[in-house]
């Protein structure tokens, strides 16, 4: 099953063209999907289980609010680069894990929390 993870104001209120531009200038190399991968999205199916691992919470949700992206934002924040690093190969499905995954990650999620951003996902 595929999944794909949208930043949003709302489950109803897609993001501004603002938005989409804070996602832009962030830079931000996540894997993308068919539908997923530019303008405040990725495929969240890449990084579900390691968000779990790591937040506590599934992208596997229809709509996860600002306050929870606040706290996952935090929670990867606190993950040390190196140790994760040296314990990711083998971990996870997608063995590429590494610091660089975690840091554009937090750029994902540092630019929902500034735009107090939930998240959607679609699968």
């Amino acid at each position: 099953m595929g999944l794909d993870v949208y930043a949003l104001r709302s489950p109803e209120e897609p993001l501004t063209e603002e938005d989409v531009l804070a996602f832009d200038q962030a830079n931000i190399e996540l894997c993308g999907g068919i539908f997923s991968g530019d303008g405040g999205s990725f495929r969240g199916k890449v990084y579900d289980m390691l968000i779990l691992d790591i937040t506590g919470e599934s992208l596997y949700q229809q709509w996860i609010p600002p306050e929870t992206v606040k706290e996952m934002a935090a929670a990867l924040h606190r993950v040390d680069r190196e140790e994760f690093t040296r314990a990711a190969p083998g971990q996870y499905r997608y063995d590429h894990f590494d610091a660089q995954t975690i840091e554009q990650l937090c750029k994902f999620f540092d630019v929902c929390v500034t735009l107090g951003l939930g998240l959607a996902g679609d699968w």
